[in-house]
């Protein structure tokens, strides 16, 4: 599958961006469209992936950061139909490797892409890292 990655924020299709974190994806289905809307104004840097020729989005993802030293990776996703074509590893690439956060300390929280996300470094916390669960949602 041919496919471009962007990080334009205005290129973001935000209602496909909606429709799959309110009804597919398990980290984040109690966001609200507002909290999301919200999100998606204050990221760091957003990537989309898109199919070339239609240019339709089929995968995202968004990054909070300080600009400076650390980031947090979030939402990253690819349309069921679209996976498998190396789309998910790519979008990752971009945001962390190929951008003006290629030096930060990342951070980011998985419940099923171990495997992925440790091929670009992401491992289990050590001694110095806390977390303080969510008071809210799941």
């Amino acid at each position: 599958m041919d496919f471009e990655l962007d990080d334009d924020p205005a290129r973001i299709d935000r209602d496909r961006v909606w429709e799959f974190l309110s009804t597919e994806a398990y980290w984040g289905r109690w966001r609200t469209r507002a909290d999301v809307e919200t999100q998606l104004d204050s990221a760091w840097r957003v990537v989309g992936a898109y199919r070339s020729g239609t240019g339709e989005q089929i995968g995202f993802a968004r990054a909070v950061s300080d600009g400076a030293g650390f980031a947090y990776l979030a939402d990253v996703y690819v349309l069921e139909a679209a996976r498998g074509h190396g789309i998910g590893t790519a979008i990752v690439r971009r945001m962390i490797d190929e951008g003006p956060g290629a030096r930060f300390r990342w951070t980011l929280f998985t419940g099923d892409a171990h495997g992925m996300y440790a091929k670009f470094g992401f491992a289990t916390p050590d001694a110095t890292a806390m977390v303080r669960p969510a008071l809210y949602g799941t």
